[in-house]
C-alpha cells in the first residue's frame, strides 16, 4: 500500500494513503542499518513510501513502512548534530517559501541567500514574503523596498504581508494553490500566526519573540504536512537559526547564484571560483554594476564556509 509522510517525529512516521486513511508507522531496521543514507534521516515528511498495515490490531492503524519511493527532489541542510551529516528538510516539493521579517528578529541577507542557494541547487522554485508589514516605520519600508528590488530583478518573487491583519493573505493563498510548499524561516518571523491565517481551525501554537535576544522561540519541534483547504499541501518545519549548505561543492556554488550564471562561461578559466582570478567575467559584472556588490559579498562567504568534505 502507498503513501504519503505527513510527519516525522524521528522513530515514528505519521502517513496517509491517497484515500485519506491515517497510521502511525515505523521504519524497517534495514534503512537505519544502511551505510548508503548519509542522512540524519532516511525518511523524511513528503516522501511517499510503501507500508505494510499491521492487521493484528485493527483499531491500532499501525504500520511498517518496508520501502521509500524514489525522490522527485528535496531540500537538505547540514545536520546541527554533525557538520559532515546533512538532514532532509522535506521531500518531493513544488516550491519553498521563506517567511522573512525586516525586524523582531530581522532576517538577514546571508540566510536569505543561503535558503535560495539550496532551493536552486535541488531545481525548487522559491519565494521569499516578507511578514509583519504592520510594525513597519518609513526606515524598514525603505529597506524591504531595496531587498525587493534587488531579488526581484534577479528573477525571484518577493511579497510583503502581516499575519496579524491578514493583509495580502490571499495572495499568498494563490501561490500555495494545489502545490507542494515547504515553508521555512527563523523561529519568531510569524510563520505558524501565517499558517493559522492559512488554515483556520488548525490552531497552531505561537510564541513572542524572546525580548532579551530579539530571536524568536521555537514553536514547531517536527516538520509536518497539512492538507490546504482549498487544494495543495504545506510543510512547516521548525525555525531554523542556520541554514548550514550541505552537497554543494565549491565550484558549483556560482551556479545557484542565479544573477551568476550569464557571466560564467565568460570566465578565462572553467573552474574559475570567482575571487582572486585572472579573466573572472563575474567580478568584471559585480565592478560594472551588472550583478550587485551585497551577493557577492554574500557569495564569498558562503564558498569561504563550504566544507571540503564529501558528505
Amino acid at each position: 500500500m502507498q503513501a504519503t509522510v505527513y510527519k516525522s517525529t524521528g522513530s515514528w512516521y505519521v502517513v496517509k494513503t491517497a484515500t485519506g486513511e491515517t497510521f502511525q508507522a515505523r521504519m524497517k531496521g534495514i534503512f537505519k542499518k544502511n551505510d548508503d543514507i548519509t542522512s540524519t534521516n532516511p525518511i523524511a515528511v513528503g516522501d511517499v513510501v510503501e507500508i505494510a498495515p499491521d492487521d493484528s490490531d485493527a483499531n491500532a492503524k499501525n504500520a511498517m513502512i518496508t520501502a521509500i519511493g524514489e525522490r522527485r527532489n528535496y531540500i537538505v541542510r547540514s545536520s546541527p548534530h554533525g557538520r559532515h551529516k546533512k538532514h532532509i528538510v522535506a521531500a518531493n516539493l513544488d516550491q519553498a517559501m521563506l517567511i522573512c521579517t525586516i525586524k523582531e528578529p530581522r532576517t538577514s541577507l546571508g540566510f536569505i541567500d543561503r535558503f535560495l542557494v539550496t532551493a536552486a541547487a535541488y531545481h525548487v522554485p522559491a519565494i521569499l514574503v516578507f511578514n509583519k508589514k504592520d510594525i513597519y516605520k518609513a526606515k524598514e519600508m525603505e529597506l524591504y523596498e531595496a531587498i525587493e528590488a534587488l531579488y526581484t530583478e534577479i528573477g525571484y518573487q518577493v511579497k510583503l504581508i502581516s499575519a496579524t491583519t491578514q493583509e495580502g493573505i490571499e495572495e499568498i493563498q494563490a501561490i500555495l494553490k494545489d502545490k507542494t510548499t515547504l515553508m521555512s524561516g527563523h523561529s519568531g518571523v510569524g510563520k505558524s500566526s501565517l499558517i493559522n491565517d492559512l488554515m483556520p481551525g488548525l490552531d497552531l501554537r505561537t510564541t513572542a519573540v524572546s525580548g532579551w535576544s530579539g530571536k524568536g522561540l521555537h514553536t514547531t519541534t517536527f516538520a509536518e504536512m497539512f492538507d490546504l483547504p482549498g487544494g495543495g499541501c504545506l510543510i512547516d518545519t521548525p525555525g531554523v537559526r542556520e541554514f548550514g549548505i550541505a552537497e554543494i561543492e565549491k565550484t558549483e556554488l556560482s551556479h545557484y547564484f542565479l544573477e551568476m550564471v550569464p557571466f560564467l562561461s565568460q570566465c578565462q578559466f572553467n573552474n574559475c571560483l570567482h575571487l582572486n582570478e585572472p579573466g573572472c567575467a563575474v567580478k568584471a559584472a559585480v565592478e560594472a554594476g551588472e550583478i550587485d556588490p551585497e551577493r557577492y559579498v554574500s557569495y564569498a562567504t558562503i564558498l569561504e564556509s563550504i566544507q571540503e568534505e564529501q558528505y
